[in-house]
């Protein structure tokens, strides 16, 4: 305590250092920042004594010589800054006649239907040939638009589902794939039917029932005494006269394979 009671306003003013700053406003050239040493305000330094009663030590001489000078210029902020010069520059107003000073046509030339008053042409039109975005190929698939590039199924694979957990004799199904976390399908997909794939292997008896499987998927499963339920497709709509149509062909084709399957028996 006895060291910060030495201090004198000398020492303390000799810990006043000087900050250069700008003292004229910036347009964009670096040449122009001429720095001028400001010196900081008085120190105003605070201690807390035992009883509760606080020491301020005040350097006197550095407020004294603070107040004597003054900052000249403007200071360097944001609202004077400024693009450097040449960097910026306007677009040419075009004029319209030969009193503008840009000739008779203003650059737009003499014919012609960009030299026409109006909006002008249309991005993309070739004078009313066939444009360019129609001449090329168009993408198939999803990149162009197309549906059959988009997903039929949600996919899932037999490894999936051993490490999901699934114990012997359970159901795999879309809702409980669902619960178990396993898949989360949104926006589109949240209405596509399931198809197990055949990825990975599968140590469990399960029930797993699914729009389709896949030939290695299959198999496997098979092999190892899963039960398999293959669910039934939403029906396509179709005309009321389209349906019967239907109907009676498949009416008459199962006629057809009834008597060639009787005459198969009649002539064994």
């Amino acid at each position: 305590m006895a060291s910060l009671l030495s201090l004198s306003a000398s020492s303390l003013s000799r810990a006043a250092t000087a900050v250069s700053l700008p003292t004229t406003s910036f347009k964009g050239d670096v040449k122009i920042l001429n720095s001028k040493p400001f010196n900081i305000s008085s120190f105003r330094l605070k201690f807390k004594v035992g009883d509760g009663k606080h020491l301020v030590f005040r350097n006197q001489a550095a407020a004294s010589s603070l107040s004597a000078s003054s900052v000249e210029g403007v200071r360097f902020r944001l609202d004077n800054l400024g693009p450097q010069p040449g960097s910026r520059k306007k677009g040419k107003r075009k004029g319209r006649g030969i009193s503008a000073g840009q000739g008779g046509s203003c650059g737009f030339g003499m014919r012609g239907q960009k030299s026409r008053s109006g909006p002008g042409v249309r991005k993309g039109f070739e004078g009313g040939q066939m444009p360019l975005y129609r001449r090329i190929p168009k993408l198939r698939g999803i990149a162009g638009g197309m549906h059959a590039g988009l997903p039929k199924y949600v996919p899932v694979n037999l490894k999936d589902i051993e490490e999901a957990g699934f114990q012997e004799g359970e159901e795999v199904s879309l809702e409980t794939l669902k619960e178990k976390g396993l898949i989360n399908p949104s926006g589109r997909e949240r209405k596509l039917p399931l198809k197990i794939l055949g990825d990975g292997e599968l140590s469990v008896k399960l029930n797993i029932k699914a729009r389709s499987f896949s030939s290695a998927a299959k198999q496997k499963l098979e092999a190892v005494g899963c039960s398999l339920t293959v669910l039934p497709g939403r029906k396509k709509w179709v005309k009321p006269s389209v349906a019967k149509n239907l109907a009676r062909a498949e009416e008459y084709f199962a006629k057809k394979k009834a008597a060639a399957a009787a005459e198969d028996q009649a002539s064994a």
